[in-house]
């Protein structure tokens, strides 16, 4: 039976932790500089007319009509935080996982060096390389140095033992590479019902104005309104930007999985090829 590598799963252990500790810090930290970017940035009173936050905003000031949209606007504020955050680290992530250089380039070259039967010139191709593509390949190559020097087993059974090491070494740098996206996609959905929320808040203050005995208050009125397009505004676009940035990790982490199966499947054609007739 292959045996999965030990250093790769200690590095995924260590990896996991961090990533841990990372979302558990980031989640209160954003929601607490939103709070503080609500109040002292867009509530200043620079943006009000006559430089109190309870007035209306300046005419064209953003960052008063934003604060006007009410108490919903920072918790969605930090929605935003999060994803710009969570993406940034899974930026740093993916692309150390990527290694060095061009992951299609360095597939090709390994692929070569199998095609001539260069093993050791792929094990060096991999310390070049590095990241987690590199990584499960090289356990592939150790163990059919491993098969090689093997004389229990035929020729299918040590194919079969590369692959499952290979396998195995993909089970365990995947994880690491999908972590907090789960974050992410949850931001998709909250972003869209919180805003619905600050919307449905808008509007029930809007209809409370209108059903007021006398004249409805005009200013009152539009306040809520705003209130209630502001929130919808905010929530949309926020679980927009979610929805790109998963799309955009889930295509890369696709394309590294490719890659491992693909020159995974290199690995154990050109042994079997190489030794059928051993």
């Amino acid at each position: 039976m292959a045996n999965a590598p030990t250093k790769p799963t200690t590095q995924v252990k260590e990896s996991s932790s961090a990533s841990g500790a990372f979302a558990t810090l980031t989640i209160p930290i954003c929601i607490v500089a939103a709070i503080l970017i609500f109040i002292f940035i867009l509530g200043h009173p620079s943006h009000f007319k006559g430089g109190d936050p309870a007035n209306d905003p300046n005419p064209g000031d953003l960052f008063g009509t934003v604060h006007k949209g009410g108490v919903i606007v920072p918790i969605i504020m930090s929605y935003l935080l999060m994803v710009i955050v969570f993406s940034i680290e899974r930026f740093i992530v993916i692309g150390k996982a990527s290694g060095t250089g061009n992951v299609d380039a360095f597939v090709r070259k390994i692929q070569s060096f199998l095609n001539a039967g260069n093993i050791e010139g792929a094990n060096a191709e991999c310390d070049k390389q590095k990241g987690s593509v590199a990584n499960v390949i090289k356990s592939g190559l150790k163990k059919y140095r491993e098969m090689e020097g093997d004389q229990t087993m035929d020729v299918d059974q040590k194919a079969l033992a590369i692959q499952k090491d290979i396998e195995e070494a993909t089970a365990l740098e995947m994880p690491m590479l999908e972590q907090n996206l789960t974050i992410i996609a949850t931001l998709v959905s909250i972003g869209t019902l919180t805003g619905l929320l600050g919307t449905v808040i808008g509007m029930i203050g809007a209809f409370a104005t209108l059903g007021a005995s006398g004249a409805p208050n005009q200013s009152e009125l539009s306040t809520h309104i705003s209130e209630a397009l502001i929130n919808t505004a905010l929530g949309i676009g926020t679980s927009a930007v979610s929805i790109v940035m998963y799309n955009v990790f889930t295509s890369k982490i696709d394309k590294l999985t490719y890659a491992i199966d693909e020159t995974g499947f290199s690995i154990v054609q050109t042994f079997s090829a190489s030794h059928k007739n051993k």
